[in-house]
C-alpha cells in the first residue's frame, strides 16, 4: 500500500509540473499576443483564444493520461498498453466504469489516478476561465480608450 500512494503521489506531482509548465508556455505566447488579442475584432480573438486555450488544456490532459498509461505498464498492472491507456482515461475522467479493474495491489493507483484528473481537470479549467477573464478585460480597456 505505501508503494503505491507514494508512487501515485509521484505521478500526480508529475502530471501537476507538467500542467503548470503547459500553462506558463500558455501565458507567455498570449503575453505576446496581448496588445493584438486587445484591439478589434473582438469577437474572432476571442474565440480562437478559447479554441487554443482549450486544445492547450486537452493536450496537457492527454499528456497527464498518458504518463499514469506508461506507469501501468511499465508495473505490469494491465497486459496490454490499450488497456493502460483506456483504464487512465476511464480513471482521469471518474467516468468508472469498472469493466476493467486493477489487480489486487495496485487499485489504490485507480483511486489515485481519478483524484489527479479530478484536480487537474479542475485546475485547468479555473486557468482557462482566468486566462479568458483576462483577455476579454483588456478588450474591455481597449474598447474604453478608443471611446
Amino acid at each position: 500500500m505505501l508503494t503505491e500512494l507514494l508512487l501515485g503521489s509521484a505521478l500526480i506531482v508529475t502530471s501537476a509540473v507538467i500542467a503548470a509548465a503547459g500553462w506558463w508556455g500558455l501565458s507567455y505566447l498570449l503575453g505576446h499576443w496581448r496588445d493584438w488579442l486587445s484591439r478589434p475584432p473582438h469577437g474572432p480573438k476571442l474565440m480562437g483564444t478559447l479554441v487554443v486555450a482549450m486544445l492547450w488544456t486537452m493536450v496537457m490532459m492527454t499528456i497527464s493520461v498518458w504518463i499514469w498509461a506508461l506507469a501501468f505498464v511499465a508495473l505490469d498492472v494491465f497486459p496490454t498498453l490499450e488497456s493502460s491507456v483506456y483504464f487512465s482515461l476511464v480513471a482521469f475522467t471518474t467516468l468508472g466504469l469498472g469493466d476493467l479493474v486493477p489487480p489486487p495491489g495496485w487499485r489504490i493507483l485507480g483511486g489515485l489516478a481519478a483524484a489527479n484528473g479530478l484536480l487537474l481537470m479542475g485546475l485547468l479549467s479555473a486557468t482557462l476561465i482566468e486566462t479568458l477573464r483576462r483577455i476579454h478585460q483588456k478588450q474591455r480597456d481597449w474598447r474604453d480608450r478608443a471611446s
